[in-house]
């Protein structure tokens, strides 16, 4: 049975959650950053054909894209918790135990499967590949317990964010942003520019902090990487390559 979209139940949910599973999450992550940690990750031949020459510029360039990378991640983990608790108040959607599934709900004749993604280009074709893979399994898997009994299953690839107007896959639906959106709250053409406002609840306060911290780090990192990686004032590329690519390091 479907209800009505709540818009100020899911605002509340939003204004809730965002500073816990989102704004701490990352302050933890960055906090509990070493240089050996983003020094691994990135790939220190880029950094020279790019001419980098200051210690400050590199690791502010491998510290930058170490923070973004982390917090696409943890933004993502946020919203599909924000997409099924509105599914949840209207559909009673509820968080899937299939393989691959994310969400799952019923509006009869229909079952829908849901994958959720963060954005249109999360993965590469073996990653989508793989969801495919994981929405056939789903589909056994249901028939032979009897949970889509009567039931026409849809697989869905939903996006939070973004657009793909050949939604029609063959295998699935691919629907990104407003579409999604407007599945999972029941028709809702506004649902995904109306979250908006409160997902910037906390945004100022928050992100102070994280300024604090990421200079602290940014100026200790340099201080640790000049130590160790740098030789009368300039970068040792040579030792640099041999810790982030050698065998014995």
């Amino acid at each position: 049975m479907r209800h009505p979209l709540d818009l100020a139940d899911a605002a509340r949910f939003i204004q809730e959650h965002i500073g816990p599973e989102f704004h701490d999450k990352k302050l933890a992550k960055l906090r509990a950053l070493k240089l050996e940690d983003i020094l691994r990750r990135k790939n220190p031949y880029l950094f020279k054909a790019k001419r980098t020459q200051t210690a400050n510029d590199f690791i502010k360039a491998i510290l930058d894209a170490t923070v973004s990378s982390g917090e696409e991640t943890v933004f993502g983990n946020f919203l599909e918790k924000v997409a099924i608790h509105v599914c949840q108040q209207v559909y009673g959607g509820r968080k899937s135990g299939i393989k691959g599934i994310d969400l799952e709900f019923e509006n009869a004749p229909d079952k829908y499967l849901i994958s959720i993604k963060s954005g249109p280009n999360w993965g590469n074709d073996n990653q989508i590949k793989a969801m495919v893979r994981n929405f056939r399994e789903a589909k056994k898997t249901l028939h032979t317990s009897g949970g889509g009994r009567n039931l026409n299953i849809k697989f869905i690839e939903g996006c939070c964010y973004g657009r793909d107007n050949s939604y029609e896959k063959g295998t699935h639906q691919k629907l990104c942003g407003q579409r999604f959106w407007e599945l999972i709250s029941g028709g809702s053409a506004t649902l995904y520019t109306d979250i908006i406002e409160p997902v910037g609840h906390l945004a100022k306060e928050k992100n102070e902090t994280l300024d604090e911290i990421y200079t602290a780090k940014l100026n200790d990192f340099t201080a640790q990487f000049v130590t160790r990686f740098c030789e009368a004032g300039l970068i040792d590329w040579m030792r640099l390559v041999e810790y982030n690519s050698g065998k014995h390091q």
